[in-house]
């Protein structure tokens, strides 16, 4: 519980960062330009875009991999877990999906949990035992049941007004009509535009790093068997990195939300990674195995 609250103290604190962050822009396109409603025409988009996306997330991802629904008699394994975890977790039970890829992942989405799909790729259900798949399946399901994709909808829609407004401040707001139209304050706006997208990816990346910890630690509290989750993740991190997708089209819209990032990873991917290190989060459950925080 202690783990959960922590982490959802430290989401709240790096969304106030982002907010932060548009509101120094915000001030920022008002010197320079003489007019503050900018800003609220940016971020009347960015709502719109959130909505958007957050309303067919269910539909971008199953389409991203290809995925189809499965019934019962074609899934019984899957089915099954699924079933006996919602029922424990007292919520209704998503759609179930199954991706023809090779590449081992799984992911949940949808925008509550009477509107969640659950998917799994074919890769992944070939190379987990029933314990290690219902480690990754309560995983799953905590994110759909801890609003997570409420969260990252949020978070991604932030990010693109920063970067919009930054783009626009670059462009349009260095004419110096404000009344600090100094060059100092010119350099000063111009390394803001430059730096905010930058920090805003870093920050919407920190954030879900810090949601897949909690589906980490709340999934494995729901099927009582952390070291189950942790040998699943030490399998798939070895088998998505035999079988990398390549970030194409909306599947690199859509990568957060796997369980393990699918694409090879190098330097400069790490920093802008969108899951946490899988050492670390191995250890953490492990701990949480033997009762430690």
């Amino acid at each position: 519980m202690g783990t959960g609250v922590g982490n959802t103290l430290k989401t709240a604190g790096l969304f106030a960062v982002m907010w932060a962050v548009v509101l120094a822009l915000g001030a920022l396109v008002a010197a320079g330009t003489g007019n503050g409603s900018l800003i609220w025409l940016f971020a009347g988009i960015g709502v719109v875009m959130t909505f958007i996306s957050f309303w067919n997330s269910d539909k971008i991802a199953v389409r991203a991999m290809r995925a189809r629904p499965v019934s019962q008699a074609e899934a019984p394994q899957m089915y099954r877990i699924v079933q006996e975890l919602s029922t424990r977790a007292n919520q209704p039970m998503p759609r179930l999906y199954v991706s023809p890829t090779r590449s081992p992942n799984a992911f949940a989405t949808g925008r509550n949990p009477d509107n969640a799909a659950v998917c799994c790729t074919v890769g992944l259900l070939e190379l987990l035992d029933e314990r290690e798949l219902r480690g990754v399946l309560g995983h799953e399901l905590m994110h759909v049941y801890n609003r997570d994709i409420l969260t990252s909808s949020v978070a991604a829609a932030m990010a693109g007004v920063i970067t919009s407004v930054a783009q626009f401040l670059l462009f349009f707001g260095g004419g110096g009509r404000g009344r600090n139209g100094s060059p100092l304050a010119l350099i000063g706006m111009l390394a803001m535009a430059l730096l905010a997208p930058f920090a805003a990816a870093l920050i919407r990346m920190a954030i879900s790093r810090t949601r897949e910890y909690d589906a980490d630690a709340s999934g494995a509290e729901l099927t009582g068997d952390p070291l189950a989750l942790a040998s699943a993740l030490r399998k798939i991190e070895r088998g998505a990195s035999a079988r990398p997708l390549k970030p194409e089209g909306d599947l690199a819209d859509v990568s957060h939300l796997m369980i393990a990032n699918p694409f090879r990873a190098d330097a400069i991917s790490k920093l802008f990674a969108s899951h946490p290190p899988m050492d670390d989060r191995i250890d953490r459950l492990q701990r949480q195995a033997a009762g430690g925080h």
